[in-house]
């Protein structure tokens, strides 16, 4: 369970540096050092996006993921997603995480992104993408919650 001091919510639009690291906003940077001493894991999503765990957060949902019998090709390949594209990574002194070559082809992020946070990890958008993704989502929900949601007053 992550502490509620420790959850990670907002958005921070970001620039990869020329090597594809990405400095992790100041505001965020002690809770990763706090979780995980600033070891994380950077994986893939089915969405295209990325996801941005601190190590010790992440380590239960791998877990779980290669517990499910993969004689399904479906569960094959969200393990070969999730679990085989996981890089663990550590936060240097500057704050920064790189990002994989790899990861970031498989996201379609170049250099400009969306960070943005979700309780215990976050998500990282193609800035490009994600603009396409939010107007999608606006459109296709204008007028209704998705399931589960319905009783929530906002």
């Amino acid at each position: 369970m992550i502490n509620v001091t420790q959850r990670f919510q907002g958005a921070s639009a970001i620039s990869l540096d020329a090597k594809g690291r990405l400095a992790v906003p100041t505001r965020y940077r002690d809770k990763f050092l706090a979780q995980g001493d600033g070891r994380v894991v950077v994986t893939a999503h089915p969405h295209r996006c990325l996801l941005l765990y601190p190590q010790p957060a992440w380590e239960p949902i791998a877990e779980a993921v290669m517990a499910v019998p993969g004689f399904d090709p479906k569960v094959t390949a969200m393990q070969m997603l999730l679990v085989g594209h996981a890089d663990e990574v550590e936060m240097d002194s500057a704050g920064r995480i790189l990002i994989s070559p790899e990861l970031r082809s498989l996201s379609g992020i170049d250099r400009d992104l969306m960070m943005f946070g979700q309780g215990s990890h976050f998500k990282l958008w193609n800035r490009q993408a994600w603009d396409k993704q939010f107007e999608q989502f606006v459109e296709t929900s204008a007028n209704s919650m998705p399931v589960g949601m319905e009783s929530l007053t906002l």
